[in-house]
């Protein structure tokens, strides 16, 4: 073992299990160098093929006066805990400014967080509707921040997938949660059209996904293996960015099988619309990994709001330890706390009940036992 912490984590594991599971990895270092060093022979190639598609170029050439854009980051986070008798469901957004300029005057309205807690019967699709209620949720508070720059967890298309999905399930889904997102899904398509029209020339909306496996560079390089974010990480060098790419659909289908009922109008437009967004591909610093940049055609093609964009991208990007931008990597923090808080909001809860109750207290508790968390 190589230290005192791999000792701690292992420690619950059987002997023979540990054993075996170390044995293994030496074959999976073998592979992963062999692959690390097949890009690294081929960097200099992979930027000359860029180059010569115009894919390949440095931030240097499009940086204007700087205007110290203000920024934030929303991102959303669900759980269920799994009761004897039911559920305890819980979803919340949160949005998070970045890293301020000197001056900021802009009121950002309250509130700026979004939460949700329903006890529902058990049920197949409470995790999905949950999803879809958080990224209703996710939509609204970026459509309210009156940032320069918002930056969203996820890719563009994730709203429409958990959306469409959640509005296909409403007959099997929890009454309970089925309000919510019916509440909530009027505002929650107004804002997807703000964010994916990107009308406004003062405001840009970019999805930064933290894991992807897209792969519309690698195919046009025809590099089989690889997907676009991790290969231009050994690629691109501190102020090199990549695009604009076509996004495109046709390599990984979207995960809709079923349009929901009444809402063929509003997943037609959104694929339509998704299909003008653009890929960038930026590398700000050396200690950061190249990020996935999704925006609207708008911003893409238009040099000043680019270079807005990575002003933003490199101003939120300057802790080393962090390896994306300030404000997404905070809300990523607190969002994910939800899922340990849950024993904790289900303690509350039987507190209250225990407060009330006039039976035996031994079978309540009981029907309030956790068996596990689920979250995402």
């Amino acid at each position: 073992m190589s230290d005192s912490g791999d000792a701690q984590i292992f420690h619950d594991l059987p002997e023979a299990l540990v054993d075996e599971l170390l044995s293994q990895c030496g074959p999976v270092s073998e592979s992963l160098s062999r692959s690390f060093k097949r890009v690294h022979e081929e960097k200099a190639g992979i930027r000359k093929t860029l180059e010569d598609l115009g894919l390949l170029h440095r931030d240097s050439e499009i940086s204007s006066f700087p205007v110290n854009p203000t920024s934030c980051g929303v991102d959303g986070s669900y759980a269920v805990e799994r009761l004897l008798s039911t559920d305890l469901a819980v979803t919340a957004a949160v949005a998070v400014e970045g890293l301020t300029p000197p001056v900021e005057k802009r009121f950002w309205r309250i509130p700026r967080h979004f939460c949700e807690i329903k006890a529902v019967p058990h049920c197949e699709s409470t995790a999905v509707v949950l999803r879809a209620i958080m990224m209703c949720m996710e939509m609204e508070l970026a459509t309210k921040a009156p940032h320069d720059v918002v930056m969203l967890d996820g890719s563009m298309t994730t709203p429409l997938i958990y959306m469409n999905q959640a509005l296909g399930a409403l007959d099997e889904s929890p009454p309970e949660l089925n309000a919510i997102l019916n509440d909530r899904v009027k505002d929650a398509i107004a804002s997807v059209k703000t964010i994916i029209e990107a009308k406004r020339s003062d405001k840009i909306y970019v999805a930064v996904p933290k894991y992807t496996t897209r792969k519309e560079l690698a195919e046009k390089l025809e590099l089989e293996g690889y997907e676009d974010r991790g290969l231009l990480s050994f690629v691109l060098d501190a102020g090199d960015y990549v695009g604009p790419i076509d996004k495109t659909t046709t390599s990984q289908p979207w995960n809709i099988q079923k349009i929901a009922p009444g809402y063929s109008n509003f997943v037609s437009y959104y694929m339509r619309q998704i299909t003008n967004l653009k890929i960038i591909y930026f590398r700000p610093f050396e200690h950061v990994p190249t990020l996935r940049l999704e925006v609207a055609s708008s911003t893409a093609r238009n040099p000043q709001r680019l270079a807005v964009l990575f002003e933003a991208i490199r101003i939120q990007c300057g802790a080393p330890s962090i390896f994306e931008p300030y404000p997404l990597y905070m809300a990523d923090r607190m969002v994910k706390h939800l899922g340990k808080v849950i024993p904790a909001l289900r303690r509350t809860t039987t507190q209250y009940i225990a407060e009330q109750w006039e039976d035996n207290l031994g079978t309540m508790f009981l029907a309030m036992h956790g068996y596990r968390t689920e979250s995402g």
